[in-house]
């Protein structure tokens, strides 16, 4: 009853992912495949100041989406500066339970070429999508005990997806434990949806937000600055055979923590505090 009533409580005061649901199926299901097609903007809801969810149709109204977890799919629209068509990779906050549709969750930025187009984006109008294998990442289920998330920005949404897996499957009891880095309070993307998880998965699911640029004097009592060594040791899981991180931000956090989410090779800080290139999962 309390759950219930708890996301009942969120969504009336804005959009909510809701309760974590596993509907996890196998890499080679999407309704995407490598090629570009069309799915219509059927909704469109106010997280908050600069964020989206935006929430597309597929032409068969009785089949999910099909995206495995962990995976993503590449979206097309607007133009960049040289007129050609802007590519970006997306994870929804939906899963295979959701019939018909998939739900996107995306930060509008001042110059974000894609994420302004969608904003600009009537009911009706389409946009194109596709799956390939590269979009593919470590599926479910993970296999170790405890699992480590660090995200920064929009880097939330592919941890909302591995979280519906891990926290929404009977029987799982991984544990898991988030650094989260954003530059305010307000910015933070999806606070309600983890907030409300943390609330009814406590005993597995711990997130310590990192503020980099909350006002002085605000009633934030929460960590300040950057994630570092510090707070990396302090509040997830240390090497060993039984465990995993998942890291997802903008490219100044992977520079930082791990390298280049393009290479397999692990460096940075995390490579500095014993991790190995196999415990560490660039998205």
């Amino acid at each position: 009853i309390f759950f219930r009533g708890l996301f009942r409580a969120m969504a009336a005061s804005g959009y909510s992912v809701g309760p974590p649901v596993s509907a996890v199926v196998p890499a080679g299901q999407c309704v995407f495949g490598e090629e570009w097609s069309a799915a219509p903007l059927v909704a469109k809801a106010v997280v908050n100041h600069d964020t989206r969810v935006f929430t597309f149709g597929l032409s068969d109204a009785t089949k999910p989406l099909g995206l495995s977890t962990c995976a993503c799919i590449l979206a097309q629209g607007g133009k960049d500066d040289e007129g050609n068509p802007v590519v970006r990779p997306y994870t929804p906050v939906s899963t295979n339970a959701m019939l018909g549709k998939f739900e996107l969750m995306v930060k509008v930025y001042p110059q974000g070429k894609l994420s302004q187009h969608m904003d600009g984006m009537a009911i009706g109008d389409t946009m194109n999508f596709k799956h390939i294998p590269f979009n593919v990442k470590t599926q479910y289920p993970f296999g170790k005990a405890k699992l480590g998330m660090i995200v920064g920005g929009t880097g939330i949404t592919p941890m909302i997806q591995a979280l519906h897996a891990v926290l929404g499957t009977g029987g799982d009891t991984t544990a898991v434990s988030m650094l989260y880095g954003s530059r305010t309070e307000g910015d933070i993307l999806g606070k309600e949806t983890l907030d409300g998880w943390c609330a009814s998965h406590g005993d597995r699911l711990k997130v310590q937000h990192v503020l980099s640029h909350e006002p002085e004097g605000s009633v934030w009592q929460g960590e300040r600055g950057y994630i570092d060594k510090d707070r990396v040791a302090k509040y997830l899981p240390a090497p060993s055979e039984d465990c995993v991180l998942f890291v997802c931000g903008p490219p100044p956090m992977y520079a930082a923590l791990c390298g280049d989410r393009g290479t397999k090779e692990l460096t940075g800080l995390l490579a500095d505090m014993g991790y190995s290139a196999e415990q560490v999962y660039k998205f």
